[in-house]
């Protein structure tokens, strides 16, 4: 896989809307929150002991955070919607696989990521991203092929591509 798919981050369109929303509400207003939060909590006085402050601060390091992982991620990111017709594993496909060719042990699961995918806790779908080690092994294969993968302690695993289609949430 190239170094450009492993760095890619595939969203959808409401995906991406969203997470620039996120952004720009940042950016913007929640610096200014924080900031206001940190002056009031300055004027209290002295700062070694000043709770408020300190978690004022805390709060800012985890928000310039987050504004950076958006910015990366947007900066990444290649909007498409899922494939319509899916005759390959691909971001945005639901991908049924067999591990080492038994088709009774499967796993059902979209290959994306649940935030990227504009996915809220209410759809109850596993989610592999293409990053992963599963995911890159299977990107590109088509029903019938097998692929194998290391798994975290090392063993390789093998799986057979059972059926792809595009999912719809």
């Amino acid at each position: 896989m190239s170094e450009t798919a492993t760095h890619t981050i595939w969203l959808t369109q409401e995906a991406y809307d969203k997470l620039q929303g996120e952004l720009d509400h940042l950016s913007t207003a929640g610096r200014a929150e924080v900031s206001q939060k940190i002056a009031r909590a300055r004027e209290e006085g002295d700062l070694r002991e000043n709770g408020g402050y300190h978690a004022a601060r805390e709060e800012q390091g985890v928000q310039e955070a987050r504004i950076r992982q958006l910015s990366d991620m947007l900066r990444r990111a290649q909007v498409g919607e899922s494939p319509s017709n899916a005759d390959e594993v691909g971001p945005g496909t639901q991908v049924t696989i067999a591990f080492d060719g038994d088709e009774s042990d499967t796993d059902t699961f979209v290959l994306g990521s649940r935030e990227l995918l504009g996915l809220d806790d209410s759809v109850d779908t596993n989610v592999y991203s293409p990053q992963s080690p599963l995911g890159s092994a299977i990107l590109g294969k088509k029903t019938g092929e097998t692929a194998s993968y290391a798994a975290p302690n090392g063993r390789s695993i093998d799986v057979t591509i059972v059926k792809v289609e595009p999912f719809t949430s």
